[in-house]
């Protein structure tokens, strides 16, 4: 194809509505979200079956994404995984594995880390970025979100810029919280994985912490310029994260804005969603 015309084409494309984002469905609704507890199959899963009941941490998710205009209704469930712990989106559910909210559990700090996170944040963090994750893959295909890169890239992203969204005290909470869940993985100065470990569907977890860190300390350096100063960020990524994060609000607020309803929208982001500080979850 000769130059003049593949720049013909381009504009084209450019200028096309093809490529302006794509436009809110007719018959799409707020409030759209729908909750299932399913009981879980092993005696073990009991207790973090009702602690997850009683906390009513599947109705603030249901509210929290009830801005999100839908064509059809979106499931939120918990359920039992035969052993693995786990969460995905397909088919109109987003799943989440009573082993995984075992493991986050079980993987919260004893007492306030030395960075502020607390047992409650540690939790509350890691289970919202992954439900929010989850979600992400949800919003682009019943929107039909173009992705342009690798679909658990763009998901995790999503999940990040949602919980940047919540204040700068909440954010700060649930980013940390997040950043929690990769603690294993910092922990150790170098990491070793077979080559096959980088052929995965989701980027490696240290990249993904990385990831994390940059688009918050991008948002509001403020409030996170402390990753960088304790040496969690490099400089050297650091130095770009700001064009990273408003490269991600732009695609949100072009593509998946259309679809939010802004009265529904406001008032979730001006909740308090967190438990007191200091908290810590129950044991059971």
């Amino acid at each position: 194809m000769r130059l003049t015309r593949a720049l013909a084409l381009a504009a084209m494309l450019v200028t096309s509505p093809i490529a302006a984002a794509l436009p809110a469905t007719a018959d799409a609704q707020p409030n759209r979200i729908r909750i299932e507890y399913v009981a879980p199959k092993s005696p073990e899963h009991q207790a973090i079956f009702e602690m997850a009941k009683e906390r009513r941490v599947l109705e603030k998710l249901q509210e929290m994404y009830g801005a999100f205009k839908l064509p059809v209704d979106l499931v939120l469930r918990t359920v039992s995984c035969d052993g693995v712990s786990n969460a995905w989106y397909a088919q109109g559910r987003v799943s989440v594995c009573y082993e995984y909210l075992e493991d986050v559990k079980n993987m919260m700090p004893s007492e306030t880390t030395a960075h502020g996170i607390t047992p409650a944040d540690a939790v509350a963090g890691q289970f919202f970025y992954v439900m929010s994750h989850e979600m992400g893959h949800a919003i682009f295909d019943l929107l039909s979100i173009p992705v342009f890169g690798r679909g658990e890239d763009a998901a995790d992203q999503f999940a990040t810029y949602i919980m940047l969204q919540f204040g700068k005290d909440q954010a700060r909470r649930l980013i940390l919280g997040a950043a929690h869940s990769y603690k294993n993985f910092i922990d150790r100065p170098k990491v070793t994985a077979p080559l096959k470990a980088f052929s995965d569907t989701h980027s490696p977890p240290p990249v993904r912490f990385f990831n994390l860190l940059c688009l918050a300390y991008g948002a509001d350096r403020n409030v996170f310029g402390d990753l960088v100063t304790e040496g969690f960020l490099p400089e050297q990524r650091a130095s770009a994260c700001r064009r990273e994060y408003r490269e991600v609000a732009y695609a949100f607020k072009t593509l998946i804005g259309p679809h939010l309803d802004k009265q529904i929208a406001q008032r979730v982001l001006q909740t308090n969603w967190l438990p007191d500080e200091g908290a810590r979850p129950a044991q059971q």
